[in-house]
């Protein structure tokens, strides 16, 4: 076999144990087959290899594995596990089984995953929607979070499906202690502040991370041009419509208050620009009279702003079990990449790839692999609240 000499499938080499034992895996299991295949690490020097079983235990005492952890589909394995230890009279790991771990809306299965790479579905092994460490290192997961995660859950014996919100939460609470505070605009639309001086920049003061004070202050540029996100203005809000709309004052963050005089739209009957004017008595926030602003919203300087590419993950899958109905390329989501140009503060133009981000308002990113100071490429690696819980409920 060893020599080349048979075909792929002419014999097989087998392990003389008990062709009537009641576990199929003790009849004679078959030890190595012929394979006449480059490898990609030892080329062609072999045309003979393991089978999983009979490699298992020995790979695991080579490496001195303490305990070998598996999932429940290789119970009925143990047997044929410990009579190759004892047989072949190596050091003796002990296997045992746990609970395989599910997701919602994630697809679990290696040969599946497999499927949605080879057939182009997703970008790679690393994409940030995949359940795979580089993809989720990728999208801006910190081990950390990942083993609050594991240590939330726990290990189990019957099988469950743990909610992603779960994961979510996780990353959440270990982005908020860490991650930088900057601004990014997703959804643009000026903001002009009439009287604010044609050529006047100001560095105002802002917070790097209100749960870290020892992370300092960053200086933000602020001008009469500024770009706001679409979703903070409404021309006629209903209530409790705390942002700006007109004759409305709110609190730019680190900023001013400013109140909404009109707008301007285009021949489509799109907003292009808003129309303000500002208090310059309310530098910082506050105002020296007493009065309060019930909305408070982020923007960035047009002047000084810079662009960047920015990717909205959503779940892979639109079924909280993605093989639901028998075929999981189905259920995939078709909206669960949404890329958009978006404007961000000159604090980000020398960022590293995989720094961690809190946008204010809008969620938490991570400096994407591929980003450049002469392009910058975002991932969102989740928003800053449960998001998903309320498409789901619609």
């Amino acid at each position: 076999m060893k020599k080349g000499e048979f075909e792929n499938g002419a014999i097989t080499l087998r392990a003389k144990i008990d062709m009537a034992s009641p576990n199929l895996n003790m009849r004679d299991p078959v030890l190595y087959r012929i394979l006449h295949a480059e490898h990609h690490r030892t080329g062609n020097d072999w045309c003979i290899y393991p089978m999983y079983d009979f490699a298992h235990g020995q790979s695991d005492s080579i490496e001195k594995i303490t305990h070998s952890i598996c999932t429940l589909e290789f119970e009925d394995h143990r047997p044929l596990y410990d009579w190759f230890c004892d047989t072949l009279e190596i050091y003796h790991p002990q296997q045992i089984e746990f609970a395989r771990l599910n997701l919602t809306y994630t697809m679990m299965s290696k040969r599946k995953l497999l499927e949605l790479v080879e057939n182009k579905l997703v970008s790679g092994w690393d994409d940030p929607r995949m359940p795979t460490i580089c993809g989720l290192r990728r999208r801006g997961y910190t081990p950390e979070s990942i083993r609050n995660f594991a240590e939330r859950i726990g290990v189990a014996k019957n099988e469950s499906m743990v909610d992603i919100a779960v994961l979510e939460f996780c990353i959440r609470e270990d982005l908020n202690k860490r991650a930088q505070r900057v601004m990014g605009v997703l959804n643009p639309v000026k903001l002009v502040i009439d009287n604010y001086p044609d050529e006047l920049t100001e560095e105002l003061e802002a917070i790097n991370n209100p749960e870290d004070l020892s992370a300092g202050t960053r200086q933000v540029p602020f001008s009469k041009e500024l770009y706001i996100e679409r979703d903070d203005f409404m021309e006629d809000p209903p209530k409790k419509f705390y942002r700006l709309a007109p004759g409305k004052e709110v609190r730019l963050r680190y900023g001013y208050y400013v109140t909404c005089s009109y707008i301007v739209k285009d021949e489509n009957d799109e907003i292009t620009e808003i129309h303000c004017t500002y208090d310059p008595l309310t530098k910082g926030g506050s105002s020296p009279d007493g009065r309060k602003v019930q909305g408070t919203i982020h923007w960035v300087s047009a002047k000084h702003c810079l662009e960047a590419e920015v990717k909205l993950y959503n779940q892979l899958f639109t079924k909280e079990n993605p093989n639901e109905g028998g075929d999981y390329i189905k259920n995939l989501n078709p909206d669960s990449l949404e890329v958009k140009t978006a404007f961000v503060e000159p604090f980000l133009k020398n960022t590293k790839p995989s720094e961690k981000f809190q946008f204010e308002r809008v969620g938490y990113f991570c400096s994407d692999y591929d980003s450049t100071p002469e392009k910058l490429v975002f991932n969102r690696t989740v928003t800053l609240k449960d998001g998903w819980a309320k498409i789901k409920d619609k």
